[in-house]
């Protein structure tokens, strides 16, 4: 279960960083950042 959100937080998060970068709008592409943040601490956690 924590596998499949892991994955689904980070597909959020390269889709919020694209976004961010075609629209030239900073917040999605930060909010993107965060998330990968956030995948990295519970992946570290996980293990």
């Amino acid at each position: 279960m924590k596998g499949i959100l892991l994955v689904l937080l980070l597909v959020v998060a390269i889709a919020m960083i694209v976004l961010g970068v075609k629209l030239s709008i900073l917040p999605p592409a930060l909010t993107g950042i965060g998330f990968i943040i956030i995948t990295i601490l519970f992946y570290q956690r996980k293990n």
